[in-house]
């Protein structure tokens, strides 16, 4: 990709002049003065919004050659915009309501244009904030279930399924996930970072070799199991909502894996959220009305992704010898039980991994935050080990009661 250039303001106004005067685009009209604006504060990427005189705007997104987070020390294959892109197009095609819309892909600048939804919110911040977004477990479970289920066995011929694995093979987005979420917080490592405080519960879970079997097998899971084609990094940041409307966003870690590690990544963070909220919410009550929604939400996301899974089983599957209900029943349980295991694993790398999330580290109380880590930590370790016992929805919101409460 010798012609790639990183862009600044100035550059990205002028690519998508081009692109307009050259009638390949034409999400602004011909002669508008723009404008543009860096405001990515990702870990990877740059991303502008451009803008016209008459307010309409698009987001140019762009790669960069390493990880932004780190800088050049950590270098970071171009072709991660390549996997985001077509994840977009493939899960829009499917499920167009509740995906980010691609305006325009290039390959040689490692960037994406798309619809700006600048008028909705990222959903960790307004989570932070105690906002409440009734319709977002029925809206995330059908992203899910039928991007997961239209992109599987049940559906595709094999030859179609396996010419896909092979297009989103994605093995440098996924070495950072099979490092950060599996091996990481379960070893002595730099890129670790917890405060000293929490050295004993590290020290624990890092000497604990039946909770290290159980992430052996979620791992192996993660590495040899090509279900479908994954969005890769389902957290409460990759997520715009308002009380209507939520679309999915940023697949670059995208790539065919297990089904369960998408809905349990999600999960995870609204538990993270969850337990966050001690530090954030004074008043009892407030707190435990907030809470009870997000646990509401939590079971009502596993709820929907279930049946809408099983009737899309039931009525859409091309392979007659996968149709049997008692199939189907049985794949769904180990779907999520995976789900339930992926879920406690993104409660311990967020807590003292590389990556955290604000929910828990804009806790102002050094105590409130110390406290709220030690709890996802817990939380975490019971999730991973009991995984196997949560045969149902009862059994996954028994598990949650008996931790949270």
């Amino acid at each position: 990709m010798t012609n790639y250039v990183a862009f600044n303001a100035q550059r990205a106004i002028d690519y998508v002049s081009t692109l307009i005067e050259s009638k390949q685009c034409n999400f602004f009209d011909s002669g508008q003065t723009l404008s543009a604006y860096e405001f990515g504060d990702g870990n990877l990427n740059l991303v502008f919004r451009i803008t016209d005189e008459q307010n309409n705007s698009v987001i140019l997104k762009q790669a960069l050659p390493y990880a932004r987070c780190v800088g050049e020390s950590w270098p970071l294959t171009l072709d991660r915009a390549r996997i985001e892109a077509q994840v977009l197009l493939n899960h829009g095609a499917i499920c167009p309501t509740y995906t980010a819309n691609v305006l325009h892909y290039s390959e040689m600048q490692a960037l994406t244009i798309l619809e700006d939804l600048g008028n909705l919110q990222i959903l960790r911040t307004a989570q932070n904030n105690a906002e409440q977004f009734p319709k977002l477990a029925q809206h995330v479970a059908t992203y899910l279930s039928h991007t997961g289920f239209y992109n599987s066995d049940f559906y595709l011929t094999a030859q179609t399924k396996k010419a896909l694995v092979s297009q989103f093979t994605n093995p440098e987005l996924c070495q950072i996930t099979e490092d950060l979420f599996f091996s990481d917080p379960y070893i002595e490592h730099e890129r670790n970072n917890y405060p000293k405080q929490l050295q004993n519960e590290v020290d624990a879970i890092q000497k604990n070799n039946a909770l290290k079997l159980e992430i052996a097998k979620l791992k192996a899971n993660f590495l040899s199991n090509p279900q479908t084609l994954l969005h890769g990094d389902m957290h409460s940041g990759s997520i715009f909502v308002d009380c209507n409307n939520t679309k999915m966003i940023d697949p670059e870690f995208g790539f065919f894996g297990p089904i369960g590690f998408d809905i349990g990544s999600f999960i995870g963070n609204l538990l993270l959220n969850y337990c966050a909220q001690a530090g954030h919410i004074d008043d009892f009550v407030a707190r435990r009305n907030y809470q009870t929604h997000l646990l509401s939400c939590i079971v009502d996301t596993y709820s929907l992704f279930e049946q809408q899974w099983l009737e899309l089983i039931r009525t859409k599957t091309t392979d007659e010898s996968l149709a049997p209900v008692s199939y189907a029943q049985y794949f769904m349980k180990n779907v999520l039980q995976d789900a339930v295991g992926y879920c406690g694993a993104e409660l311990i790398r967020r807590t003292i991994g590389l990556a955290h999330v604000s929910d828990i580290d804009s806790i102002s109380d050094d105590n409130a935050r110390l406290t709220v880590q030690k709890q996802t930590l817990a939380l975490g370790e019971q999730l991973i080990l009991n995984a196997q016992t949560c045969n149902n929805k009862e059994a996954f919101l028994s598990l949650l009661i008996s931790q949270l409460n």
